[in-house]
């Protein structure tokens, strides 16, 4: 009796298990791997994930908080392929929220077409701030022909905690769960389930031989990918057509077997039909496809020839797996699996890894040639560490070698990282750090009441950590903080060079050319006011006037309003000293850089991607600052240094247009422009960024920065006195002018 029972209720459960909706709307569906609803994903610096506490309906709910005062938002949201048609849609759904202050919480709805934002809301307008408990909201937009995705979200900005839950989302009046697909738009790609318990590939032992044959198929399977006319009209799920040829492939006995293995795997794609709209690659393009692999590779003349005819006869138009972002033009992966399932992926998915990223940067990596190593070289050297990757932890710490190969500090690990932090360790000091005349110094304290306790001074010099000198720690570490230059990857090392997996650690110090030695007690980030960015802002103000008639704007907590204040006020003033070594609140280049110029001053273009010619990067127009009818006459200060990141060296770039603007301080971080996301194997994710930033003249800020006009560094002396000496440097600059 009890083996009938036994048998017969795996089956009773299946019988009366609900038919499963296909979009997890009601955030239900959870992973375990990445702490967030199945399918959710992060927009935004909000903690995001969650919640088992608070949830309307079922289980979970989704959840942001925020501790931020300055304006920045957070966002739990889902992306839906529009396979439907209609004229109207609305998103209805449930949120709570708790102390939301300078700033709100909506609903958020957005409808993307192949290029552009075709519709958006957010509640804004609505307000809803406070606390309140769960209330049903909703929006509703019209529907465009021209729809290709639609974005659903909850979203916070400002202080505060916000709930979401039990989204429903209807296209005239049909809920988009049993709303019947246009039948054009189911993918066969989306249809293909084969391999999503595992790759079921075994590799041989690697010899030279072996990782040459594997560089190859990682270059034709990625050629393929975004070349090949069927592949880009989304007719194979080619992450699986992948592990279909690798057994064939790996089993391949010279290089003759395995170019017939190849073109017969290109013959089953299908005919390519001569494409009349081709066009070949401008010769003023800033970078042309790299298919030199081609006739690098003694491949037979026929295999040659097939790769050549898809070149010349390739895709054309929406692509399954690549686009360009609504209006910037940064390159949107599509249709990535991250397999989020997979805490550790076997071999083949991580070899999947390698190829799927290097075929990105290959292809869409607007700075390819400004890499330190040759990007065709780079495969090769990384497929024996994916394929022997012996643990979660290995294979975590391999992808952040080979993320650092595109030396952009845009560029790191994230998503499910787990191992890696653990790695790392979860105890950190109770000071901050920063490399300073290229030592590790003391410049702060994240609890100045523990001062007493800590035994150590502003101004200390870190030289060794458990008896190893810092210059190793620095040289071990290299490799795994990906960044632009040097200064960014000081920057992002010194946070973590005393941090550990023990509560103490052992440190030497030297203070006043006297060496000593402490066991350093360790805390949870939890129980420390911890920051790593560093505090630059002359109180809480973004703006204030300073002595001799010189104001000060800092852009870590501007807002908008200001800017009409600031123009007022500070109109009269001997200079203006613009502080942009934080990352701005607010979008400043032209609400502000039209205050410090009298005529059109262009001062960056871009350049951007061709789905339709992949590896093809061309210069777009180039931006000016227009002028208001006021101008500000005197001196403008810009400070920088390795914080200035992104969008703040973005900002440095259009304030230097201006008539009189100087930047001092030292060199910038080195990446601009808006980031793209590439999702990886292993529920893990990286960015980079998505387009080339250049001055009017041609010349590159990626990896080089915004160089300053004045070069400006803080001193051991200075920080142990307390002193700014950049913005020291900065008002004597006027003063000195002045005489």
């Amino acid at each position: 009796m009890n083996k009938t029972i036994i048998f017969l209720f795996p089956l009773l459960i299946n019988f009366f298990a609900p038919a499963q909706n296909p979009h997890n709307l009601d955030f239900e569906e959870y992973s375990y791997h990445l702490k967030l609803p199945k399918k959710w994903f992060i927009w935004g610096n909000y903690i995001i994930g969650a919640d088992t506490l608070h949830a309307h309906s079922g289980k979970y709910s989704g959840k942001i908080t925020s501790n931020k005062t300055e304006d920045s938002f957070g966002s739990i949201a889902y992306r839906i392929p529009v396979t439907y048609e209609g004229k109207s849609i609305r998103l209805e759904g449930y949120m709570k929220t708790k102390d939301v202050k300078n700033g709100f919480a909506g609903l958020l709805l957005r409808i993307d077409g192949k290029d552009k934002m075709l519709g958006f809301d957010n509640m804004k307008n609505q307000n809803i701030h406070g606390t309140n408990d769960w209330h049903k909201y909703s929006i509703t937009l019209p529907f465009p022909e021209e729809a290709e995705r639609i974005y659903i979200a909850g979203i916070l900005v400002g202080k505060g905690e916000a709930w979401f839950d039990d989204y429903e989302l209807t296209i005239d009046g049909k809920n988009i769960q049993t709303l019947k697909e246009k039948e054009e738009s189911i993918y066969k790609a989306d249809l293909d389930k084969e391999f999503d318990s595992g790759s079921q590939i075994s590799f041989p032992a690697l010899d030279e031989n072996l990782v040459g044959n594997l560089d190859l198929l990682g270059k034709v399977w990625g050629f393929l990918k975004y070349y090949h006319p069927a592949v880009g009209a989304g007719e194979y799920n080619w992450d699986y057509e992948l592990f279909r040829i690798l057994p064939k492939y790996l089993n391949s006995k010279n290089d003759s077997e395995r170019d017939v293995i190849l073109v017969n795997w290109i013959n089953t794609l299908g005919e390519v039909k001569p494409c009349k709209s081709c066009k070949d690659t401008p010769t003023d393009a800033v970078l042309k496809p790299d298919l030199t692999w081609i006739d690098n590779n003694s491949l037979s003349n026929s295999l040659i020839s097939k790769l050549k005819y898809i070149q010349k006869n390739r895709h054309q138009g929406n692509h399954y797996y690549i686009g360009m972002t609504t209006k910037v033009g940064n390159s949107e992966f599509k249709n990535e699996n991250p397999y989020s399932n997979m805490a550790f992926p076997d071999s083949g998915f991580r070899l999947l890894a390698l190829y799927r990223y290097w075929n990105m940067m290959q292809y869409f990596n607007p700075n390819r040639r400004l890499t330190d190593k040759n990007w065709n070289d780079v495969l090769s050297a990384y497929i024996p560490k994916f394929i022997n990757a012996k643990t979660e932890l290995e294979y975590e710490l391999t992808l952040i070698q080979v993320i650092g190969e595109v030396n952009d500090t845009h560029a790191n690990l994230s998503g499910d990282r787990d191992k890696v932090e653990k790695h790392r360790g979860f105890y950190f000091p109770p000071v901050h750090l920063r490399f300073i005349e290229n030592k590790l110094i003391v410049d702060d304290y994240f609890n100045p009441e523990m001062k007493p306790e800590i035994g150590l001074e502003i101004g200390d010099v870190i030289t060794h950590v458990n008896q190893k000198p810092i210059e190793d720690i620095l040289k071990e570490n290299h490799d795994f903080y990906p960044a632009s230059n040097q200064s960014a990857r000081l920057r992002d090392m010194s946070h973590d060079i005393l941090r550990s997996k023990s509560k103490t650690i052992n440190i030497t110090y030297l203070r006043n050319k006297q060496s000593f030695t402490k066991e350093l007690q360790l805390f949870k980030k939890a129980d420390l006011n911890y920051y790593t960015w560093y505090r630059y802002e002359i109180g809480g103000e973004s703006y204030k006037m300073l002595d001799h008639n010189i104001g000060y704007i800092t852009l870590k907590n501007i807002r908008v309003p200001e800017v009409r204040i600031i123009r007022k006020e500070f109109i009269d003033t001997q200079g203006i000293i613009v502080d942009i070594r934080n990352y701005p609140a607010k979008f400043m280049p032209f609400v502000l850089g039209s205050f410090f110029t009298s005529k059109p001053s262009p001062f960056v273009k871009f350049t951007i991607g061709n789905v339709n010619n992949p590896g093809e990067f061309s210069f777009g127009k180039t931006l000016s600052i227009t002028p208001e009818e006021t101008c500000y006459k005197g001196k403008v200060v810009v400070l920088v240094n390795e914080l200035s990141q992104s969008q703040a060296e973005y900002t440095a770039m259009a304030f230097r247009a201006g008539d009189n603007v100087t930047i001092m301080g030292s060199t910038t971080a080195g990446a601009d422009g808006n980031v793209s996301n590439i999702p990886l194997p292993g529920g893990l994710s990286t960015r980079i960024s998505g387009i080339g930033v250049y001055y009017p003249d041609g010349r590159e800020t990626q990896r080089v920065g915004i160089v300053p006009d004045v070069e400006v560094k803080p001193t051991i002396i200075g920080i142990k006195q307390g002193r700014d000496e950049v913005l020291e440097k900065a008002i004597e600059y006027f003063n000195d002018s002045k005489q």
